[in-house]
């Protein structure tokens, strides 16, 4: 490897030791970021085992296990509708600091309820705090992201999500032991990597993008020379300033018709990456497993769970690697293709007497395998760039919405699902919409890799 390739924004004036001091500020201010999705991922699954001793202990039928299983998501789409708005006006900081806030909160609440209304608003506030990170903290990597690891950096994002999951799925195998009142524990564990984040996020400075669009273009260079040098800063400054002065950002831009498209595609993507039914497994694994999957003791299904977030991460690992050698449309494609594949192997593994259960964890394990380099990743990467920078908020909140939206709305009926046509039809349908996801990547999603945000904006036309 030559030292332009290692280095690819080295000049005549930067020296290799400072081009890796600069990679490293940007690689250390990307991982702060990602905390927020440790969170996420943290507080979304950690349902996943919590569900089975708040059913016994609050007395839940299925429709209200399913109503305590969303009403973290129904305050996600909230958060996400208003966080747009909110990091265009105060900045990415602040509001990713507000998040934090609500995170550690929203913890210890969810701990303390005694009875489904008091847990659903505790819920709801946590999701508040995940809607919000989850538009902001993407954002925020892309912007201070060089275009030449900018899918690296958004792609720890989804790794720290993907690891909080891990994390839930070992903390409730710990914590399975401790008896009715578990589910509390595990709740509450989330309190300390939230103030964690809240304490990391004082040290890291707002998003040149956004101070250069509110006219504090010292502040913006200083940060833009940090993590690229002053030659390459003042390069990408100038281009920053053109793509702005051709914004106005406001809402009645996002209808503009050289915007329809970035965020139709954006959105359908997000809702893609849901119904495609991912959350079926996350939030539901160790019900699945104990009811439908052959594992009968709750023990078994917990450690398989266990297994399965160790998957996820371990791909999405992989995943890293990938984004910005290959690109976002090939991995999506063969990530879909997999996914497609493993649920047409699911349904007909639950259709057989007994249920083979080392079949169904193998195929689950490649569908969330699948899903961890393709989806998972690709679509936080695709909507954190695809904007222009001055409506970045505000279209990233349509698209994330859209994403809750669609989250909320499998996770609600995937009980009812099952019981409408059993655990063979559910996952034939999930194969179905793959099938769909496929051929819309093919046709509608461009290739974004190692362009820089503002190229991207203005590939969609109409300047």
């Amino acid at each position: 490897m030559t030292i332009d390739q290692e280095f690819p924004g080295l000049t005549a004036t930067t020296t290799p030791q400072q081009a890796a001091a600069q990679t490293a500020y940007v690689y250390g201010l990307a991982c702060v970021a990602a905390l927020a999705g440790l969170l996420f991922g943290f507080d979304t699954a950690v349902i996943n085992g919590a569900i089975v001793f708040l059913k016994q202990q609050l007395r839940l039928t299925d429709a209200q296990t399913e109503t305590a299983a969303t009403s973290l998501l129904i305050g996600c789409m909230a958060g996400a509708a208003i966080a747009g708005f909110l990091a265009d006006r105060f900045g990415r900081r602040r509001i990713l600091l507000q998040s934090a806030v609500l995170f550690c909160v929203s913890s210890v609440w969810t701990a303390l309820p005694n009875s489904l209304g008091q847990f659903v608003l505790a819920r709801f506030v946590a999701g508040l705090a995940i809607g919000v990170a989850s538009v902001v903290a993407p954002m925020y990597i892309a912007e201070i992201a060089p275009p030449h690891i900018r899918g690296i950096l958004v792609t720890l994002y989804q790794m720290a999500i993907v690891t909080g999951i891990l994390a839930s799925y070992f903390i409730n195998w710990l914590l399975a032991g401790l008896g009715p009142n578990s589910w509390r524990w595990m709740f509450a564990t989330a309190a300390a990597p939230s103030l964690a984040f809240f304490i990391a996020l004082l040290f890291i400075p707002e998003s040149p993008r956004w101070l250069f669009r509110w006219n504090r273009a010292g502040g913006a260079l200083a940060v833009l020379t940090r993590v690229s040098g002053p030659a390459e800063a003042e390069k990408q400054a100038e281009e920053i300033r053109s793509s702005l002065a051709e914004e106005t950002g406001s809402w009645r831009e996002l209808l503009e018709p050289r915007l329809r498209r970035p965020i139709a595609v954006a959105a359908l993507l997000a809702v893609f990456s849901q119904i495609t039914g991912i959350n079926t497994v996350i939030y539901y694994g160790t019900l699945l497993l104990k009811e439908h999957g052959g594992f009968g003791k709750s023990s078994d299904a917990f450690g398989a769970n266990v297994l399965i977030g160790f998957v996820n991460f371990a791909v999405t690992i992989a995943a890293i690697g990938l984004i910005d050698k290959i690109g976002r449309k090939p991995l999506l494609l063969c990530g879909v293709a997999g996914m497609t594949c493993a649920l047409l192997g699911l349904s007909s593994a639950f259709s057989a007497s007994p249920v083979p259960a080392a079949r169904v964890l193998t195929l689950l394990l490649i569908y969330v395998g699948c899903f961890a380099f393709s989806l998972g990743p690709g679509t936080w990467v695709y909507i954190s760039e695809i904007f222009p920078t001055a409506v970045r908020g505000r279209a990233m909140s349509i698209a994330t919405l859209s994403l809750w939206l669609a989250c909320a709305f499998v996770t609600w009926t995937f009980l009812s699902l099952i019981g409408w046509f059993g655990a063979t039809g559910a996952f034939r349908i999930f194969a179905g919409i793959c099938v769909v996801t496929f051929l819309f990547i093919f046709l509608a999603l461009p290739e974004t890799k190692g362009r820089t945000l503002e190229q991207i904006g203005r590939s969609w036309g109409g300047h």
